[in-house]
């Protein structure tokens, strides 16, 4: 008996340590119809999360072999009718779910089974029979979304040698495939294959068509939902197309999977994911029509106090959010900003200026612990927050003179500002634009119509001003990437066909109505779709109301499940330098946020205080994740997207020639504009002097320098037209340019003030530290630029105007000058 006790003790050495619960996937196994086929996964569970896939290595057994029987690797098919119990056992531990197996219908569905597997093996791609020529003669639609032609090309064109039906395996649709004759596409699968079987059962079944008494596909269900793995680690995923009939199916091996982020997670084309890398990526799963997602989250290697953590005393939702997600990734949090960051920052984030020396003096200096959020509401107030944010929207709205009169551009412009001066709830600013009627320049709303003249481009780009999410792909084809149908794009379009234009009797005046008649013809089809929001209740086609109130009253609700995401996303994306879905043009199922939490409560935080914008703005940036330092540590420098510390940006290029301006004392001059076709300018008086780049309500104001840095020119509705990426031209303007350089020589510029105020070098390279960077120089900067300078002016006043110049210039081009931090 003594030795009974190190032999027990040996044994449980040896056994796992099990530290979550063992799970079947799915939970409720139906197989019916003639897919026979449902692959078990069998995995270790933590909180909601697969943190193993013990499905290889467990055993699985059927209590009932003659309606189901297991194989290895948890495969089971249907063997007959019946109920039967499936046992999944892995190192002692069992776990059992119900099956139910039916004959259901006989034969694979044309629209459900073939063309799914001519999309899996890519025979429909756009670079083989799905191209607008198609290949070889043979044309099928992208990605099957018309399964009616393609029906028809497979089985009537070609003298009907692609479908053989009386000697289906000469069919030519499986001899090219398998490449048993010459095939310029390569083989697509093997002889034997279960796809081949299954096309060769489809033919030999009499290769049915689609039938409008096919089941319709109505959402897809994934398996796992979410993976907490380490690098190196694995999970299969399972994917089952659930029905309108209540037909349930393993379509795994017609899925296509993709992910977002192949340094993080890859997967396979059968769906075995497979961890690379640390940090968070999502998994999307396509098939027929839908699509859906999946996270596989690898936590950092670093050992984190857990302390750093818990939220602050008083945290919002923000913090309590964004602090989840690091823990869950183990990526520590930076510290506070300090003081002088923090009043850089918010000023040039909330209004597009930088502060004054006094004031960034003063907020220094306050000892009040709720500084920081009266200087947020204070900034919520100032004129120049009205200029900032005005100036946003106008970009999204293609506020220009390129397409329209000046008048108009104006009109458009001033109703754009007035709104955000008035702090006019979001859903009525969307409101009053797509449901804007009368003069243009009464009602300067009404251009939006005007520039949108085109059916397509309109709720194209409606849908990327207020959904945050493109459509266009849609127009022609299914959307490769996303759920929305070529049918359902038609429906959504034909909401905006009957938006009356018409001339008035001032220059540049359009009157804008709702018409009576007219629709939007289907693509394909050439027939009117019932006017519908997406996903939303369709307006009946000989309804004689304004369907743009339709589809105002269909946007603004607050059940609506993209319109406070689209908002809510763009401003995030403006104060913390990354949207939670990027980019905030791209809101889609396959694209998810980054903290998909955070996303929906301040959706909903933005609905339940009534779309209030400055809300928004108030609670994001008193938020200990907008507050935090933008300097990296070992431990969270790979973070560019879980908010561990504010995120370095460039400044956008009208608040750097402003804060050139701002700096130096000399206004930029605006007095030229060019022609839309950007081929000769004209002057105008439209700028007075001390007008701020900001203030410009057209992009066609010349300015080299703002073009160099990435104004948008306002043509195309996407956050893209505005860059912030490095250039060649911008180094030469900076080195070479007029604009700062003329600024620096004025006769009225500070450099020119301190010569004759007689300000001592230290004194000069205090004010413009404070000036620029809203900081003190350090002291090894302070003793080379003052060394520098003292060496100057032994030179003679010329060479000490000169090396204020320098000075002055090698500041105002810096990183730090130029970026928020």
């Amino acid at each position: 008996m003594r030795f009974a006790v190190p032999s027990v003790l040996a044994l449980l050495a040896a056994a796992p340590a099990w530290a979550g619960e063992l799970k079947v996937y799915p939970p409720a196994v139906t197989i019916s119809g003639p897919n026979r086929v449902q692959q078990l996964l069998v995995v270790e569970e933590e909180n909601g999360r697969v943190v193993a896939d013990h499905t290889e290595k467990a055993s699985v057994t059927s209590s009932a072999p003659t309606v189901a029987k297991a194989e290895r690797g948890g495969r089971v098919v249907a063997a007959g009718n019946g109920e039967a119990t499936l046992s999944a056992t892995v190192n002692g531990r069992t776990v059992s779910v119900k099956l139910t197996a039916s004959a259901g219908d006989a034969g694979w569905s044309f629209r459900n089974h073939v063309v799914p597997t001519l999309t899996r093996t890519g025979c429909n791609s756009g670079a083989c029979h799905g191209a607008l020529a198609g290949k070889g003669g043979l044309k099928l639609s992208l990605r099957g979304y018309d399964p009616d032609s393609d029906h028809f090309a497979l089985t009537r064109q070609a003298v009907a040698r692609r479908v053989d039906l009386t000697r289906p395996e000469q069919s030519l649709l499986l001899q090219k495939a398998t490449r048993s004759i010459p095939h310029a596409g390569g083989a697509r699968f093997d002889v034997g294959s279960d796809h081949h079987a299954l096309l060769l059962q489809w033919v030999t079944g009499g290769a049915p068509a689609p039938a409008d008494a096919d089941p319709e596909l109505v959402r897809l269900e994934v398996f796992p939902r979410a993976a907490l793995l380490k690098p190196r680690e694995a999970v299969r995923v399972i994917v089952r197309a659930v029905y309108a009939n209540g037909t349930v199916e393993d379509v795994t091996r017609w899925a296509k999977f993709v992910s977002s982020e192949e340094q993080v997670a890859t997967v396979s084309e059968d769906g075995q994911i497979t961890v690379t890398g640390y940090g968070e990526a999502a998994v999307s799963v396509l098939f027929g029509t839908k699509v859906a997602a999946l996270t596989v989250t690898a936590p950092y290697g670093s050992a984190v106090d857990a302390a750093a953590f818990v939220p602050p005393a008083g945290a919002s939702f923000v913090d309590v959010l964004v602090l989840k997600k690091l823990e869950l990734l183990r990526i520590p949090p930076a510290g506070q900003s300090t003081d002088a960051e923090f009043v850089r920052r918010v000023y040039l984030d909330v209004c597009g200026i930088l502060p004054r020396a006094e004031e960034t003096a003063a907020f220094v200096a306050d000892r009040d612990p709720k500084k920081r959020e009266k200087l947020i509401d204070q900034l919520l107030d100032r004129p120049e927050y009205v200029d900032y944010w005005a100036m946003k929207w106008s970009d999204l709205l293609l506020v220009s003179s390129r397409r329209l009169p000046q008048p108009a551009m104006w009109a458009f412009y001033r109703s754009v500002r007035q709104s955000v001066a008035d702090n006019q709830p979001w859903d009525h600013f969307a409101r009053d634009i797509l449901t804007a009627s009368g003069s243009t320049l009464t009602n300067g709303r009404g251009n939006y119509f005007v520039l949108h003249r085109d059916v397509s481009d309109l709720a194209e780009s409606t849908a990327v001003t207020f959904l945050g999410m493109s459509l266009t792909c849609a127009r022609c084809h299914n959307h490769p990437l996303e759920r929305w149908t070529q049918d359902q794009y038609w429906q959504f379009a034909n909401l905006f066909a009957r938006v009356g234009l018409k001339n008035g009797d001032r220059p540049g005046e359009v009157l804008v109505g709702p018409r009576a008649d007219g629709d939007a013809l289907h693509l394909r089809r050439g027939v009117a779709m019932p006017p519908t929001p997406l996903d939303g209740k369709a307006v009946p086609l000989t309804d004689p109301g304004d369907r743009r109130k339709h589809f105002a009253d269909w946007l603004t609700a607050p059940e609506n499940p993209y319109f406070a995401k689209a908002a809510v996303n763009r401003v995030w994306k403006s104060l913390m330098g990354r949207g939670l879905v990027e980019s905030e043009d791209d809101l889609r199922d396959t694209n998810p946020a980054s903290n998909p939490d955070l996303l929906d409560a301040l959706a909903a935080d933005f609905v339940k205080h009534k779309y209030d914008v400055k809300h928004l703005i108030r609670t994001v940036t008193r938020s200990a994740a907008y507050q935090r330092s933008s300097k990296a540590t070992p431990a969270n420098a790979a973070d560019d997207r879980f908010y561990s510390r504010y995120l370095l940006r460039r400044l956008p290029a009208e608040v750097i020639l402003d804060a050139y301006s701002d700096v130096t004392g000399v206004p930029t001059v605006f007095n030229q504009l060019k022609s839309a076709a950007g081929d000769s300018t004209t002057p105008t008086t439209s700028y007075p002097v001390g007008t701020r780049a900001m203030q410009l309500p057209d992009s066609l104001a010349v300015s080299r320098f703002l073009e160099a840095f990435g104004r948008p020119e306002r043509v195309q509705t996407c956050s893209c037209e505005r860059t912030a990426d490095a250039s060649v031209s911008q180094a030469l303007h900076l080195n070479n340019g007029q604009t700062l350089n003329e600024k620096l020589r004025s006769g009225t510029s500070v450099v020119a003030r301190w010569v004759t105020e007689k300000r001592s070098d230290r004194e000069v390279v205090d004010a413009l530290f404070l000036a620029a960077l809203s900081r003190e120089p350090t002291a090894e900067e302070r003793d080379r630029f003052v060394g520098i300078l003292s060496e100057a002016g032994r030179e003679g006043p010329a060479a000490r105007r000169e090396a204020l110049e320098d000075f002055a210039w090698a500041v105002l081009t810096g990183r730090e000058f130029l970026f928020n931090h």
